[in-house]
């Protein structure tokens, strides 16, 4: 069992391929990083810690804080369990929570029945002790409990992020298949791009990476623009320090901003729809970063292309796309000159910058006719998709 105030595990998850990324996060933050997973990296803090991993982190899903191990080989060891555990420590019986769960254990067909169970065992302690109970349902906007159970080996934390933190709570308009928050801010960091060079994004569709690097520009964090957590439905909750935690974000935004007040707009975001643009637009300005980006409605091959300055100092100046890739039958064939005429953008109008196109179809990434300098894993929902980079001269190497 875990006092709020001690250090414990700390799980945050995040999309296959990324975790590398997410633990430059946390080491950036002060955190220790015990191990990296394909799917979380492994910390440790104070459940009050789980708020500055919430607010500042870009490119995580979830921060799970550990409440208790122990061992369950059925579904009624597992009750008595977590009947045990002192909820009336974390949660109030004027409260409401949800169980959510990953269960690999040959007694259970049905995650919905593990986390049942969870839910009986929590209610029912509460309402031995105060003859009241909390409220639960599916709803995830307010205490979150997650089970981890493989085998016999089951785990219980807090859901201290409540709903994903892999949206940044800024996109208000979409169109077509929207890219994920925090997709885009790993392929930005996994970019060479540096916050002082342009950013170029053709297609930008609904803005999602145009918006990520000019967030990462002012160094806003994705936590300033969320109301709601897991971790605010919690009894240890304390409303001062994470208003301290917040203006102290909010200073660091300002400083940076400043810095970059009498530069020209040079992240750059064109679509050759109009509903795109207006839709980038919005999301932009509910980020608060729609100062910091210009926009235009032109086909990508004139999308305008900032030169590159000859003392550009650090980091590179990039150019990123993330084309449609043709998931549809005869739609693959049809996007073959598309591909073609990025490469030629690519040639003809940015060199000095490093060229990146996000796709999940590597077919089409050939007929870019360029050579990769690296090609890095991702996945797209469950798309395998792949990260194409390419050093972009000025005639001939």
């Amino acid at each position: 069992m875990q006092s709020v105030q001690m250090k414990n595990k700390i799980v945050i998850t995040c999309a296959k391929h990324t975790s590398h990324l997410l633990a430059e996060e946390v080491k950036a933050l002060g955190f220790p990083v015990q191990a990296v997973h394909l799917l979380d990296v492994v910390s440790e803090g104070t459940l009050a810690d789980t708020m500055k991993l919430n607010l500042h982190l870009r490119t995580a899903h979830r921060v799970l804080w550990l409440l208790h191990h122990f061992q369950a080989r059925h579904a009624e060891q597992l009750y008595q369990k977590v009947k045990e555990i002192p909820w009336e420590k974390y949660l109030s019986v004027h409260s409401y929570f949800s169980v959510s769960s990953f269960v690999r254990n040959e007694s259970i067909r049905d995650n919905r029945f593990a986390n049942l169970k969870v839910k009986d065992a929590i209610v029912d302690r509460m309402n031995e002790r105060f003859h009241q109970r909390p409220d639960s349902g599916p709803l995830q906007d307010q205490a979150v409990i997650f089970l981890h159970w493989k085998d016999t080996d089951a785990s219980l934390y807090l859901d201290t992020s409540g709903e994903s933190i892999a949206r940044h709570h800024y996109r208000r308009v979409t169109v077509q298949a929207p890219m994920q928050e925090s997709l885009a801010a790993a392929i930005i960091l996994s970019s060479r791009w540096h916050p002082a060079q342009p950013f170029v994004n053709p297609m930008c569709g609904s803005g999602t990476l145009a918006i990520e690097a000019a967030l990462m520009r002012i160094k806003k964090v994705p936590g300033l623009l969320r109301a709601n957590f897991g971790f605010m439905h919690v009894k240890s909750f304390l409303p001062s320090r994470w208003e301290e935690m917040r203006l102290a974000a909010r200073r660091e935004t300002l400083q940076a901003e400043s810095t970059f007040r009498n530069m020209k707009k040079n992240i750059i975001a064109t679509d050759q729809d109009p509903k795109a643009i207006r839709a980038a637009k919005e999301n932009a300005q509910a980020a608060g970063v729609d100062h910091l980006i210009h926009f235009e409605v032109c086909d990508f091959q004139q999308t305008p292309v900032p030169a590159v300055s000859e003392e550009k100092g650090e980091g590179s100046p990039v150019v990123i796309f993330n084309p449609p890739y043709g998931e549809r039958l005869g739609e693959e064939t049809l996007l073959e000159p598309t591909y073609q005429a990025i490469g030629d953008f690519f040639k003809q109008q940015c060199a000095g910058y490093w060229g990146y196109i996000f796709t999940g179809n590597l077919h089409l990434g050939k007929k870019v006719g360029l050579k990769t300098k690296r090609r890095l894993e991702f996945f797209s929902g469950k798309i395998e998709s792949r990260l194409l980079e390419y050093e972009l001269y000025a005639g001939n190497r």
